[in-house]
């Protein structure tokens, strides 16, 4: 096939990238074996080893520890790790060593890194507003852990990367303008064609494991739609198209939760515990 620099190429040539990127992936993933996200079902590709993602999730939560300043606060400490560990309690991984910490900083984001290490910035904590709402954070984090989204992310950067080097072998004797459009067009393509799309359906179910979480843990999972609609309302600046996004919409967010809600229902009627929206997160101060 003869690859030229017109416009009218451009299409075509993406969407042959996009294929051999989805298509590289899939075959990564049936020989890498049938793994599967614990809850949703849902077969991944990893090619990292679980313990591996934690012993690096444990190095980086050592370098963040360092690097950031840890609330003083105790109300916030003692209500997170609370939280924390009623999600904990629901998650089926014992063998993680959970640990909470809230995080002086005006960003509203929250993490897990692999292994169970839990942080909360303390700008996230104006849109939680209750136990609830800090549920509805602390169990998608949660989700993202224990469905190994970290591992999942890594061995789709190296499949892209064995795509842009199977590549570079077959054309290493077109001419390097040639090689150029085709290697950008791929990481490109990649990128916004499957990368992201990942990315994207990892928040979601990320979401939907969190939903859950919350639910079983003994919170309301009624509250989960209500944050997102508040996060979207509360965040500042235009958000960037979802194509472009790590990240689904907030409004998507909240409409899919809406769906899930009568399983999620179920399973809080059924807690150990109903706590409903729990306390209010106190003032700071």
């Amino acid at each position: 096939m003869k690859i030229v620099s017109s416009p009218a190429s451009v299409p075509s040539l993406l969407l042959a990238c996009v294929l051999l990127a989805g298509s590289l992936i899939g075959l990564l993933s049936m020989i890498s074996g049938c793994q599967t996200v614990p809850m949703t079902e849902r077969r991944q590709l990893l090619l990292t080893s679980e313990q591996r993602e934690n012993e690096m999730g444990l190095q980086a939560w050592g370098e963040i520890l360092k690097d950031e300043k840890v609330s003083a606060n105790k109300a916030w400490e003692q209500m997170v790790r609370r939280v924390g560990q009623r999600i904990a309690a629901v998650a089926g991984r014992s063998d993680f060593q959970w640990e909470f910490q809230v995080i002086e900083s005006d960003t509203m984001n929250a993490f897990c890194l692999p292994g169970g290490k839990v942080a909360i910035y303390t700008g996230i904590l104006p849109v939680c507003r209750d136990e609830a709402g800090l549920a509805v954070v602390m169990s998608h984090e949660v989700g993202h852990a224990i469905a190994r989204h970290g591992g999942e992310r890594m061995s789709y950067q190296t499949a892209q990367n064995l795509g842009k080097t199977a590549i570079g072998m077959v054309m290493q004797n077109q001419e390097e303008q040639k090689q150029q459009i085709v290697l950008t067009a791929y990481g490109a393509a990649s990128q916004y064609g499957v990368i992201l799309p990942y990315s994207r359906r990892h928040e979601l179910e990320a979401d939907e494991i969190g939903l859950q979480l919350m639910a079983e843990a003994g919170y309301d999972p009624s509250v989960a739609p209500e944050f997102w609609e508040r996060f979207s309302s509360m965040k500042q600046g235009d958000a960037p198209m979802e194509f472009l996004s790590t990240h689904p919409s907030d409004a998507r967010r909240a409409a899919a939760l809406r769906e899930l809600l009568p399983s999620a229902m179920n399973a809080y009627k059924s807690a150990a515990e109903q706590y409903g929206s729990g306390e209010e997160i106190p003032a700071a101060g």
